[in-house]
């Protein structure tokens, strides 16, 4: 099997300027990329290995090689709530999450953002797993502005 990574670059920029789009970030593709890890890694983080490989096997190669960077076995946090879910991703984002999550208002639309572009590319049926697996608190993240 050859790999075509120049076809993944182009796959992944051309999601990368739809999110930046969707996201109302003005071209800024790196905060873009920022934020999309910061969600994909904190979502992998609240819920359980096999559901995040029943995801990884339904997401295109970009996205893959996302979630799964500087993924590690030992889950060090229990979320059970969205403001812990924020404070988990702006963990993930670092120095910059002040200026990439300014609000906790802002946060809650990018998750939500997140969610519904990554729908196209996630079954109803993973979708339900993934609600099931999150705390009640978080069952919101999955079904925002999704219709299933």
């Amino acid at each position: 099997m050859a790999l075509n990574f120049n076809q993944f670059a182009a796959e992944a920029n051309e999601f990368l300027k739809e999110y930046d789009k969707e996201l109302m970030l003005d071209g800024d593709s790196d905060k873009a990329g920022r934020i999309l890890s910061s969600i994909l890694h904190g979502l992998r983080e609240v819920i359980p290995t096999e559901e995040s490989l029943q995801l990884l096997a339904q997401l295109p190669m970009f996205l893959k090689a996302v979630y799964v960077n500087g993924w590690s076995k030992r889950k060090t946090k229990k979320v059970k709530n969205m403001n812990e879910f924020v404070d988990l991703i702006r963990d993930f984002d670092g120095i910059t999450s002040m200026h990439d999550f300014s609000s906790y208002e802002l946060a809650i639309q990018y998750i939500h953002t997140t969610f519904l572009l990554l729908s196209r590319y996630i079954s109803s049926g993973e979708l339900n797993d993934i609600k099931s697996s999150l705390p009640k608190d978080l069952k919101a993240i999955v079904y925002h502005k999704i219709m299933i």
